[in-house]
């Protein structure tokens, strides 16, 4: 299975628009257009087909993780806010 099969599978489950899916690459700092996303949607025998790299993949799950479930919260080390309340 390819990279290419991968992001259609998701892109068709998940239900998502090709505007969808620019934003979720951008919550990740990628930019992406529509227009080279639907590359990677086409037919592989098709002319303006493009493989999807692995970059554009691990980049889109990444994405996804955040629109599905929020950026990670900032993490606390312990032994600095002990440090604090002790002073």
């Amino acid at each position: 299975m390819t990279n290419n099969d991968i992001f259609k599978k998701l892109r068709v489950a998940l239900k998502l628009k090709d505007d969808d899916i620019v934003k979720i690459l951008e919550l990740v700092d990628f930019r992406i257009s529509k227009s080279e996303l639907g590359a990677f949607f086409r037919r592989e025998d098709h002319p303006k087909y493009m493989e999807c790299g692995d970059q554009i993949l691990r980049n889109f799950l990444n994405g996804l993780v955040i629109h599905l479930r929020g950026p990670m919260p900032e993490k606390r080390n312990k032994n600095k806010a002990q440090k604090k309340s002790n002073s």
